[in-house]
């Protein structure tokens, strides 16, 4: 049954390829040409390989403590650099005319997006059985303060409005002074849809009146089967398609230059990619942590120049007693 449950995620590309396959009319039937063929024996390895249990993505102690310790020393260099408020932003650490690219970049309304890797004793941390993913992106939100930025990232009740359709549902378990307890599930869709339901937890540090920092972790990651539907059920942990294991991220908020920096590092534990299969799912695998931290950095610049664009208008109508 749950070899039959992973095939129906395909149906789309074996739909398409038929529809390749059955062109033409009456009795006749065109040749397939050599991008048909490609397609019919794409569908064909997908479905082999998906209607089978992903067993060699299991989840192994190894990679658990090797990510562990990954994100271990990228919190260490994370809170000793918290430390330097006047080159508080990773990108004031960059060479100079590297600086002053992000800068224009970031002011011009991009997101500046880099790669990471932290290393143990100038050596690189060996993962059996997984892939760690290390990238840091930042924006600038021109005339957003540091606390209207901060009340959006703790509206996790409305996530889902903002992050659409990566994020399908949020919503606050539990808040304690700085402490936030949220459950999140996201929807990914590049070939593959996988759907994944996650609890984390998130610390907030304000350091002064401009300045701030936060961290978050996944507690539990588990991915959906049959998302939306009456059979709806979840994987068991560590025991699926492996496409997020784990996940931490690094925050920096910082108010300047006539509005606020974010800064997100992201650290994220998936699975490797079987062998002969990179030409398959090694693109998923690897391409969308970034393209997931990009997306989400853009998506807050929008939310958050929205609600200010709103409060502008807002202010703008006159009240009853001014009329």
């Amino acid at each position: 049954m749950k070899a039959e449950r992973k095939s129906l995620r395909f149906n789309t590309i074996l739909t398409i390829a038929g529809r390749s396959r059955a062109r033409g009319s009456g009795h006749l039937q065109a040749k397939p040409s050599s991008g048909g063929r490609r397609l019919l024996a794409l569908a064909a390895a997908v479905w082999i390989v998906f209607a089978q249990p992903l067993a060699a993505a299991d989840l192994q102690p190894a990679a658990v403590a090797a990510f562990n310790r990954y994100a271990q020393l990228t919190q260490q260099q994370f809170e000793a650099d918290n430390a330097d408020l006047n080159s508080f932003l990773w990108i004031d650490r960059l060479p100079q005319d590297r600086r002053q690219a992000a800068y224009s970049e970031i002011q011009a309304g991009q997101v500046f997006i880099e790669r990471l890797e932290t290393l143990d004793g100038g050596h690189a941390i060996d993962v059996p059985g997984g892939i760690i993913h290390h990238w840091i992106g930042t924006i600038f939100i021109p005339g957003a303060t540091l606390s209207q930025v901060l009340s959006f990232e703790q509206d996790y009740d409305h996530q889902q409005q903002y992050f659409s359709p990566n994020v399908v549902r949020s919503r606050l378990l539990a808040h304690k002074g700085s402490d936030y307890t949220v459950e999140i599930r996201f929807h990914e869709k590049k070939v593959i849809t996988v759907v994944l339901e996650t609890i984390h937890q998130a610390h907030y540090a304000p350091l002064n009146s401009t300045q701030a920092w936060s961290r978050s972790w996944t507690t539990r990651v588990q991915q959906v089967d049959h998302p939306g539907e009456p059979s709806e059920s979840l994987e068991p942990e560590g025991h699926d398609g492996g496409f997020l294991w784990r996940m931490n991220t690094y925050w920096r908020f910082e108010q300047k230059d006539g509005g606020t920096y974010i800064e997100s590092q992201s650290v994220s534990l998936t699975r490797d990619i079987p062998t002969g299969l990179g030409w398959m799912i090694g693109s998923y695998v690897t391409s969308i942590p970034r393209e997931s931290l990009t997306f989400m950095l853009a998506a807050t610049r929008t939310a958050i120049l929205q609600r200010i664009l709103a409060n502008i208008r807002l202010k703008a109508v006159p009240s009853f007693e001014e009329r």
